[in-house]
């Protein structure tokens, strides 16, 4: 079954109509071409109205759509020869986070990543992309083996946050984050963070304190989820369109306000529409960046990416007819 937002319901329509025009014309032989090519241009015309004015929130629901491309569905695009490595030599092999060597145009990185699954037992498997201490430690333990051998990171995030539950934080989820946002500011390599889908709280700042932090189109980053908002302040998760608007959590936003570096294009729709092609996008601007870094003084990456986070958050004070304005 086709998975339909409420604002793609007219695209489906006019497809519908397109589809069974082709097959009347099929079946009683008439010439219906002109009908059907009129109708696929109005529906393109729609298609690009709908998707170049999207909210907030109909940004988030993209991002969180079933069918759209996961850590693994990108690192069979982007990488060869990915030989994962498994465990935190403490308490387990987390499957919510995939952690691993590749090669990217004979140059090789590290790639680290949250993974959700497709079906019920794949996302129980996953845990539903949210990551118990576990995770994050092997997260870690990966990054200082690149480290170690002078290799680039990088990063796809796409989760709704961090597990919640208690076995994690019995286990110790707060410390586990904490040290990876410790470690990963000082580490000696460039990281690169691509935010795939969902950005969420602290699971996805866990392995986000890179050099650079890049979103594709149709993603968000934020400290909590619109619903979360939304049912804080409002006390009404349904106001989560609102919260979204009010957030800033939308790639747009994100840039003006240079938490992100850069926003890598979609096909029309969105990126589960061409995996293929996202997968090229995000090839050439991570090629770009490596090529920036190759060179680059270890201590001159580290300090870079030390402002770049004390930088979030400026902002200056403007006196004006004895008014401060922000």
């Amino acid at each position: 079954m086709e998975y339909t937002f409420d604002f793609e319901v007219p695209i489906l329509e006019i497809t519908k109509r397109i589809t069974d025009l082709k097959i009347s014309s099929k079946d009683t032989n008439v010439d219906l071409s002109d009908q059907i090519k009129d109708l696929e241009k109005t529906r393109d015309k729609l298609k690009h109205k709908i998707y170049s004015s999207l909210s907030p929130w109909q940004k988030v629901q993209i991002a969180r759509h079933p069918k759209r491309p996961y850590t693994l569905d990108y690192i069979n695009f982007i990488f060869e020869d990915f030989v994962e490595l498994h465990g935190d030599r403490v308490f387990g092999d987390d499957k919510a986070i995939l952690c691993g060597i590749a090669i990217i145009d004979n140059k090789c990185v590290v790639v680290i990543g949250h993974q959700k699954g497709r079906i019920l037992e794949e996302n129980i498997h996953r845990n539903f992309g949210m990551a118990h201490p576990e995770g994050y430690r092997k997260a870690l333990r990966i990054m200082k083996f690149a480290e170690k051998f002078n290799k680039p990171i990088i990063t796809f995030i796409d989760t709704p946050g961090a597990y919640p539950g208690i076995s994690a934080e019995e286990r110790g989820q707060a410390e586990a984050i904490a040290k990876n946002l410790r470690d990963m500011s000082c580490l000696k390599v460039p990281i690169i963070s691509i935010i795939i889908g969902e950005g969420g709280s602290g699971g996805a700042l866990a392995i986000g304190v890179s050099n650079k932090i890049l979103c594709l189109e149709n993603s968000y980053y934020s400290v909590i989820s619109p619903e979360g908002c939304a049912a804080i302040l409002f006390r009404d998760s349904s106001k989560a369109p609102e919260a979204a608007k009010a957030m800033k959590l939308v790639p747009k936003d994100l840039l003006n306000l240079k938490i992100i570096d850069e926003i890598i294009k979609e096909p029309l729709g969105g990126a589960h529409y061409d995996v293929e092609k996202t997968s090229l996008n995000i090839k050439i601007v991570l090629n770009n960046y490596l090529n920036e870094y190759k060179n680059m003084d270890m201590k001159k990456i580290v300090d870079e990416r030390y402002l770049k986070f004390r930088n979030i958050g400026i902002y200056k004070e403007k006196v004006e007819s004895g008014k401060k304005i922000l």
